[in-house]
């Protein structure tokens, strides 16, 4: 729920009180206009002029991001008015730009751009640091662990309050610093030999995340291709793997599992990190899941219903073929409702809209209803399957499609008239095949 700490917008370039004194201002004024669309209109204009001192996708990726930061922004500004009297509307606009910063309040947004003016001083070190860490480099990161031996046991001043060694994961700190350099290994390395505590955590996701739970489970070093690299630095230096974080009962698998790394979820798995029931369905380590399976039953504890269908839905994710055929075998409907992304969807939405026909095939087989509208999009397995086709198309999602239209899919004219479809005749056949 916004705000959150990833969704924080960057200050300008060199800050200054009053800047942000005018701000707080404009928005209190944009509060008392009988203008219903004033306060949009003020973040708006915040927006892109902050945006505006910044090269081309260093704050928003694109033009829609932008809008959905305005619109999240005014969205906040709306509901923390409402609760406010009137004669505290500056008091309000001044707390809504200090969340929308990624500061809990504006006394802390006031130290942090006082303490930025003051050459070196450890806000201006610590964020020094951070811009080093996020750009690779490693010379100005060396310089400064070496003026201020303490800045790596630092804490940022924002609402996370993650230690430098957080930002290596580019995870859980602000959206705009999200970013794996390629020598991002040697950074964790240049941190951790300087006395970072590998095991840190910091307050994201509504728990407590480790530098590896959050490195683990994050798509830019992922994509950077030195998500291994880092994992097996901070391996190196003792990071604890038995979970992400201190305050979730979840395995880091079933973390790496649920955020799309299921290379990572492999790789600590074989690293030592525990493999539970749900984390081996993912996985597609089919003869974990029938042990586990059968030594709950030999024990009297047969994995509950809620724990088989998670395990489900992960096999159905990754396309776990065998594993989604042995739980049916054992209790698992194709009816089934399951969560993960979305409430009322079932086993064939999953494995419709990730492309996976062996899938998709052995639930049609087993009886699986093609017309279940789940209860967030409230679209059919055929929609989901045209939703992940026309977000990362695959050759599997053309037979998808023919499979779910041959088991009765009901097709909606604006589907087959939708310009994507049109354009692909391959599709086109593939929804209209008789």
């Amino acid at each position: 729920m916004y705000p959150n700490p990833q969704e924080a917008l960057p200050l300008a370039p060199r800050p200054n009180l009053e800047q942000y004194r005018k701000l707080a201002k404009d928005l209190a004024k944009a509060c008392r206009s009988a203008d219903p669309g004033a306060i949009r209109q003020w973040a708006d204009d915040w927006i892109a002029r902050l945006a505006a001192h910044f090269p081309a996708g260093h704050v928003f990726r694109s033009e829609r991001d932008r809008r959905s930061a305005v619109d999240r922004v005014a969205e906040y500004a709306h509901k923390e008015f409402s609760k406010a009297a009137a004669a505290g509307a500056l008091t309000t606009a001044q707390f809504v730009i200090a969340r929308a910063l990624g500061f809990l309040s504006w006394p802390k947004l006031t130290h942090h751009i006082e303490s930025l003016g003051e050459s070196g001083s450890p806000v201006s070190a610590y964020e020094a640091a951070v811009a080093a860490i996020v750009n690779g480099d490693a010379v100005t990161l060396g310089r400064l662990l070496r003026r201020h031996p303490r800045l790596v046991h630092a804490r940022s001043t924002r609402e996370h309050s993650a230690t430098l060694l957080h930002y290596v994961a580019a995870n859980g700190v602000e959206g705009f610093r999200q970013i794996s350099p390629r020598n991002s290994a040697e950074i964790a390395e240049m941190l951790l030999a300087a006395g970072a505590d590998v095991d840190a955590t910091t307050d994201v996701y509504e728990s407590d995340y480790t530098t590896l739970g959050l490195v683990a489970t994050s798509g830019p070093p992922a994509v950077a291709g030195v998500q291994r690299d880092v994992m097996d630095v901070l391996l190196k230096h003792g990071a604890r793997v038995d979970r992400s974080s201190g305050r979730t009962r979840e395995s880091i698998v079933r973390d790496c599992l649920a955020n799309g790394q299921p290379q990572a979820a492999e790789y600590l798995a074989s690293r030592g990190a525990h493999v539970g029931l749900v984390d081996a369905a993912g996985l597609g380590h089919l003869d974990t899941v029938k042990q586990l399976v059968a030594g709950g039953a030999r024990s009297a504890t047969t994995p509950a219903r809620a724990q088989l269908l998670e395990a489900f839905y992960l096999a159905c994710v990754y396309g776990r073929t065998d594993v989604v055929e042995f739980l049916l075998g054992h209790g698992v409907d194709t009816a089934a409702e399951v969560k993960g992304w979305g409430e009322g969807a079932t086993g064939l939405h999953i494995a419709a809209f990730q492309g996976h026909l062996d899938v998709v095939t052995l639930l049609l087989r087993n009886g699986a209803r093609v017309d279940v509208i789940d209860k967030t999009w409230k679209t059919t397995p055929l929609t989901w399957a045209m939703t992940g086709w026309s977000m990362r198309p695959a050759d599997a999602h053309y037979d998808i499609v023919k499979a779910l239209v041959a088991a009765g899919a009901s097709v909606r004219p604006d589907i087959v008239e939708w310009d994507a479809v049109r354009g692909d005749p391959r599709m086109h056949a593939a929804l209209t095949a008789v």
